[in-house]
């Protein structure tokens, strides 16, 4: 029997299929919130954002006050941590919460359409370009969660996985979906069904479900798909900043499957205190496991010191004992080094 086993992925991971982080990711949020005016009139800047808030507006005053929260953002995004972080630093505005999730849910999508995952179904590619993923992780993580596993062995195996993924893109389902029909020729229907077996937990949302998710859903969009400016607000309220917490009916699945991981593999994440508190036992559920649990971190160009303080704050999520291994070094250098200890063969 496969050991129940947690990813916990954060921004590195999906940077490495090419989706930007840090200041790439606040300049970009900075452009599609641009609006110059020049005597009432837009001078510079996106003009189908002016018209979109415009009419989400109830009067000229609302309208100048969601214009003021783009202007304030915009300002502000080389000061701040993260997209995130500011707007946990006016916590309460709901204006400039909505302006700042409209940045976020565009700027995904453009970079889920520029990145190594992304290719155009309706022209020459059909799939994937697997060779492009060499250097990442995603390729060995196909291979250690399939290493001697049969089309029938998939569901057996994917039940005892859980990935909880603190970003807002799809690139893991996606991968995954397209990795399981080339490689067992399913169909997009069985592959889908395969992929039930697992389970994923986006505690802040997505940009979005992949057509094979949820057909029935009003914001279907495929990967790295044309979002009509009109349709941002109805994604951006679609998703959650840490500052608003958790969506609650990810919540109770988050902590059970939590509670009886044997292994947690920390990838790409950068353990800020607000995320590590989702993944924390509460005092109900926090009991002292009866066997040590092996925790696997990425902490990617950081100091010996800050290492230490992340293998701490790891050690607070459980009672008992934890085998912890800080590794300074990308997602796909760890599944390099660790391939038999991450392997469920």
């Amino acid at each position: 029997m496969a050991r129940n086993t947690v990813y916990v992925i954060g921004a590195g991971a999906s940077f490495e299929a090419g989706l930007p982080i840090g200041n790439t990711l606040k300049d970009e949020i900075a452009r599609i919130l641009k609006m110059e005016f020049e005597n009432d009139s837009l001078k510079d800047g996106n003009y189908d954002l002016y018209q979109t808030l415009r009419q989400h507006a109830n009067n000229n005053t609302e309208v100048n006050e969601y214009l003021n929260a783009c202007r304030h953002i915009r300002k502000n995004m080389p000061l701040a941590i993260s997209i995130d972080n500011f707007i946990d630093s006016e916590r309460g505005n709901e204006k400039l919460a909505l302006c700042g999730k409209i940045g976020i849910v565009d700027s995904i999508l453009k970079a889920e359409r520029r990145s190594k995952l992304y290719f155009n179904r309706y022209r020459d590619s059909r799939t994937i370009n697997f060779s492009a993923l060499e250097s990442t992780w995603y390729l060995p993580f196909f291979r250690t969660l399939t290493e001697n596993c049969r089309t029938e062995d998939l569901t057996e195996r994917f039940s005892s996985i859980t990935l909880v993924i603190f970003n807002y893109d799809r690139c893991i389902e996606h991968f995954l979906h397209n990795a399981l029909m080339t490689y067992y020729r399913l169909s997009e229907m069985d592959a889908a069904e395969v992929i039930e077996s697992l389970t994923f937990i986006h505690p802040y949302g997505t940009v979005g479900s992949l057509q094979w998710q949820d057909r029935a859903s009003s914001t279907v969009m495929e990967y790295g798909g044309e979002i009509q400016t009109h349709q941002l607000i109805e994604y951006a309220q679609r998703i959650r900043t840490f500052t608003e917490g958790a969506h609650s009916e990810s919540m109770d699945v988050l902590k059970s499957h939590m509670k009886y991981a044997e292994r947690i593999i920390f990838l790409g994440f950068a353990f800020h205190r607000l995320n590590m508190d989702l993944l924390s036992l509460t005092d109900v559920d926090r009991y002292e496991n009866p066997v040590a649990i092996d925790c696997y971190a990425t902490a990617f160009e950081t100091s010996k010191s800050d290492q230490q303080s992340i293998s701490s704050s790891i050690s607070h999520l459980y009672e008992g004992e934890l085998k912890i291994s800080i590794e300074n070094m990308t997602c796909s250098k760890l599944f390099s080094d660790y391939s038999r200890s991450l392997g469920y063969a």
